[in-house]
């Protein structure tokens, strides 16, 4: 027997079982973001020894960050990078879905799949061909570079999701908005976007995932300090000497990166949720 509403069975000896893979589940989620903060509250001989939480926390490792690289400006470098690559994927791949979801025309299935086909490309066999275009847009060391990169592997994951989610929009709205006089771009932006919100919802927080992790576009086309994103930040986070490794600070640079996603995900898990799931069952 199971409870109807949460989906639980009844048997208790089934409850204890549940609940037991559920705390195992997120212990094994959540251990290694511990052991980040952890680490980095400590300082100095604490950070070798085997204690799960500081005896005595400080937040050294998050002040020496802050001051020993231009960690800040790498941060808004990553903010300004993921939101642009977000913003251009959902406006460009509405336009697209639309067209590919709503209008019958000859190949429409052969451009979808070649539309998919670029996403299964590694990042290294296109690495030296988009390096030859930034250097001729001139966009080598700027954050355009990244943005553009960034969007070529983020615009076929949102064009293909949104394509089915506008595939199962009712054909009666569009009709009767045509009907009324509403062009193109109010239809799309007026009256299927905020039905589509929480596709929109779960694909941007992909989208802003992936170009906030993105490494090694951002290691390749970018030179100076000051137009890094933080992976590359961290990545190039050194001690005294090249043999030292500050794990401190490589722990507090992790927990300040990783703080926003974990942030975004809880501020929209129930679009993120209902935007993954609203295709997955019919009837």
């Amino acid at each position: 027997m199971h409870d109807h509403d949460t989906g639980i069975p009844k048997n208790p000896w089934s409850v204890f079982g549940y609940y037991v893979a559920v705390v195992a589940v997120l212990i094994f989620a959540l251990f290694p973001f511990f052991y980040a903060i952890s680490s980095s509250l400590k300082k100095g001989q604490a950070l070798f020894t085997t204690s799960l939480w500081p005896a005595h926390p400080s937040l050294d490792n998050y002040i020496a960050v802050f001051k020993e690289q231009p960690f800040g400006a790498n941060l808004l470098n990553s903010v300004i990078v993921a939101t642009a690559v977000v913003a251009f994927s959902l406006g460009l791949s509405l336009l697209s879905a639309y067209a590919l979801g709503r209008v019958s025309f000859r190949g429409r299935g052969t451009l979808m799949l070649c539309i998919l086909s670029v996403s299964m490309f590694p990042q290294v066999a296109l690495l030296s061909g988009l390096f030859e275009l930034i250097r001729f847009l001139g966009l080598y060391d700027h954050l355009g570079a990244l943005m553009l990169s960034d969007l070529i592997f983020t615009l076929p994951f949102t064009v293909w999701v949104l394509v089915t989610f506008i595939r199962d929009l009712p054909k009666e709205l569009e009709e009767a908005a045509v009907m009324d006089g509403v062009g193109l771009f109010t239809l799309i932006f007026k009256i299927f976007m905020p039905l589509l919100w929480p596709a929109m919802v779960a694909t941007s927080l992909l989208a802003f995932i992936a170009a906030w992790n993105e490494f090694l576009f951002a290691l390749t086309f970018t030179l100076s300090s000051d137009e890094r994103t933080v992976p590359v930040a961290i990545a190039l986070i050194s001690g005294a000497s090249s043999f030292e490794l500050p794990w401190g600070n490589l722990m507090a640079a992790s927990v300040i990166v990783t703080v926003p996603l974990i942030l975004l995900v809880l501020a929209f898990q129930r679009y993120i949720v209902s935007g993954l799931t609203a295709g997955a069952v019919k009837g």
